[in-house]
């Protein structure tokens, strides 16, 4: 798989010259390099390049579920679970080296009517999960809109006051 990043890294940065043909020979390029790693009968996947937020190369591989006998399409929506944790933790400390936050600066600086209920909940504490903010997965409405497109200040304000404040050590957002 180490391989298949590298290509698509490399095809990418090429793939600035944006002829009728040079899009057709990466689309095959593209095409050829997935189908190896995601056979029509295997587990899938959907790939999509964009350039300068245009849409280059978009398609679907293998299947959705081998179980029911679906196929991966294009438009598909795949649950990520938490593997976007490390790149908010990276993001944060960017800023951090920027002077944009400090790690123990309160989360009611950068959302104003969070309820806190007294207590110092600082970035350093959600990114250690120590925070005491409940895991909004766990709430009763919680599967009611986990499909929902949510605006971020829709998804605080969906679960900043629907659970009660636990002690340090709970989940957090």
């Amino acid at each position: 798989m180490n391989y298949l990043k590298k290509t698509l890294y490399i095809l990418i940065l090429f793939s600035g010259l944006s002829t009728t043909a040079h899009a057709q020979k990466l689309e095959k390029q593209f095409d050829k390099m997935l189908e190896k790693e995601f056979p029509p009968s295997g587990p899938g996947a959907t790939a999509l390049v964009a350039i300068h937020g245009k849409i280059i190369y978009q398609k679907a591989f293998g299947m959705a579920n081998l179980e029911l006998g679906v196929k991966t399409e294009p438009e598909m929506v795949y649950e990520i679970g938490s593997i976007t944790k490390q790149f908010t933790a990276v993001s944060i400390l960017m800023l951090m080296e920027q002077g944009k936050l400090n790690l123990d600066d309160d989360i009611t600086k950068f959302i104003k009517d969070y309820p806190t209920h007294g207590y110092h909940i600082s970035i350093h504490h959600l990114l250690t999960h120590t925070s005491g903010i409940k895991s909004y997965t766990s709430m009763k409405n919680w599967f009611s809109v986990w499909r929902k497109d949510f605006k971020p200040k829709e998804f605080i304000d969906f679960f900043k006051n629907e659970h009660g404040f636990c002690s340090r050590g709970g989940m957090e957002i």
